[in-house]
């Protein structure tokens, strides 16, 4: 999905020198470490019994969002380029800062599993998700999306989508966006140049 994904709610109102250390920090899945693809895929069988829920974006939450947004497959098909350690705290202090973004984590009972927001993007009201890529095909998505159309009243609502990630135009689609207009869009720093849909929600 053709969007600015890695943003945070306005948690602290001050820098947050730390999340630097935070995001190159050892990672493991919720303090687990998943020997094999058979126990992954069992975790995640018993994750899905669990509703998906939403609530704002935690600074303990970016060691895993920064580990969801390096990942090679989901950057090919959302038509993205991965951000730095470095750039990705960056984004964060300033994101942590901005009173117009609203970020939230995606909860499948405790466990995150990939973060949604709403946020400016060329003057343009906008929305954009991300979830790990063991939770796609899921309905996670259209799940999340739905819970933060309901706390997020501003309309109308956009959202930029590479023509090729059919997964993620679904989702908008039923969630009640439509297709305004395709596009060619250049590559700059962000993303690869690609054929990208602009969707609205009136």
């Amino acid at each position: 999905m053709k969007l600015d994904l890695s943003v945070a709610t306005p948690l602290c109102p001050a820098p947050c020198p730390a999340i630097s250390n935070l995001v190159k920090s050892d990672f493991r899945l919720s303090g687990i470490e998943v020997t094999s693809d058979a126990e992954k895929l069992s975790r995640i069988k018993l994750m899905m019994n669990h509703a998906v829920s939403i609530r704002n974006v935690e600074r303990d939450d970016l060691p895993r969002i920064y580990e969801f947004q390096i990942d090679p497959e989901s950057n090919r098909i959302a038509v993205t380029i991965p951000r730095s350690a470095d750039g990705f705290s960056a984004h964060w202090e300033n994101a942590l800062r901005d009173p117009n973004v609203t970020a939230k984590a995606i909860l499948i009972g405790d466990e995150l599993v990939g973060c949604i927001s709403c946020f400016k993007m060329d003057r343009l009201d906008s929305v954009g998700y991300w979830l790990g890529r063991e939770f796609w095909g899921r309905g996670i998505a259209s799940r999340a999306l739905n819970l933060l159309l309901t706390e997020v009243s501003v309309r109308p609502l956009y959202a930029r989508v590479a023509t090729s990630n059919v997964a993620s135009l679904r989702v908008l689609q039923k969630c009640g966006f439509v297709v305004e207009h395709v596009q060619l869009s250049p590559a700059d720093d962000r993303y690869p140049e690609c054929e990208e849909a602009l969707l609205i929600l009136r």
